[in-house]
Parts: C-alpha cells; sequence; structure tokens
C-alpha cells in the first residue's frame, strides 16, 4: 500500500456537488493507493502508521491530539509514467481488490480511536485542503 499523507488544517471531498467527508482543523489528508500484493495486513500496520505519525504541530500524532483524518482512495498513486506521455495503471489493484482494503484502512483507524471521514471509491472526487506547512509525505507499507 502507498499513501500520501499531507499534514492540513481542514480539508473536504465533494462527490457530485455534495460533500461526503469533511475534517476541520489540524488533521490528516491521506490518499491511499492499493496494488496486488497488498493485504488486510498491511491495511493495519498503515493504519497504525498513519495514527502515530508525529507529523503535526509540535511532533504530535493524530493519536496524541485527537486529530481527524480523511482518507480517500486513490488508484493513480500506482500510475507509471516512466515509458511514453501516458500513465499506465498496471499496479494498481482492481476496485474488488482495493476498496475493501481501503475500508479495512479507514476501520483500523476507528479501531484505534480514530474521527475518521472519507471519500466515495471509485467517485470522480473533488479534494480540497489546506495544506499546513506544506507538509507532505509518502508511506509505503
Amino acid at each position: 500500500m502507498r499513501a500520501v499523507v499531507q499534514r492540513v488544517d481542514g480539508a473536504s471531498v465533494v462527490v457530485d456537488g455534495r460533500t461526503t467527508g469533511e475534517i476541520a482543523g489540524e488533521g490528516l489528508c491521506v490518499l491511499v493507493g492499493v496494488t496486488h500484493d497488498d493485504t488486510t495486513a498491511k491495511a493495519a500496520q498503515l493504519a497504525r502508521k498513519l495514527w502515530s505519525l508525529r507529523i503535526l504541530d509540535g511532533e504530535k500524532s493524530c493519536s496524541d491530539v485527537g486529530a481527524p483524518l480523511l482518507v480517500v482512495s486513490q488508484f493513480t498513486l500506482y500510475g507509471d509514467a516512466r515509458k511514453g506521455r501516458r500513465p499506465t495503471w498496471n499496479a494498481a489493484a482492481p476496485g474488488p481488490v482495493a476498496e475493501p482494503l481501503v475500508d479495512e484502512v479507514v476501520e483500523q483507524l476507528r479501531e484505534l480511536g480514530a474521527e475518521v471521514a472519507t471519500g466515495s471509491f471509485g467517485a470522480k472526487m473533488r479534494v480540497t485542503l489546506t495544506n499546513d506547512g506544506p507538509f507532505t509525505v509518502l508511506l509505503e507499507v
């Protein structure tokens, strides 16, 4: 699994003109990509890492301050544009594999005590955020 993690001061996702997920104030906006060999164990590992990652103000984690997370599925994180001008998506897991694993990341975060908002899997989403810093980290588990 691959995640782009952004420290934010508010973020939201809109699908078809309707807000499907939103967090206010300090938190993390997390774009999650799934590849073919990912498992529920990797989803749990990613959730633990996100909950304890010390990138908030004062080197705190979401678990330290109860900060919310906005988790958005993002198959394009496994795009490959090394050849030519058009990316390929061969490394991205298909929807029936990826969707339950993104859901597992969200469920594991909630079990850890996190407040989690989400996008809508497979939908055309408009993600709006205020990157605080800016601060962006790429995680891979």
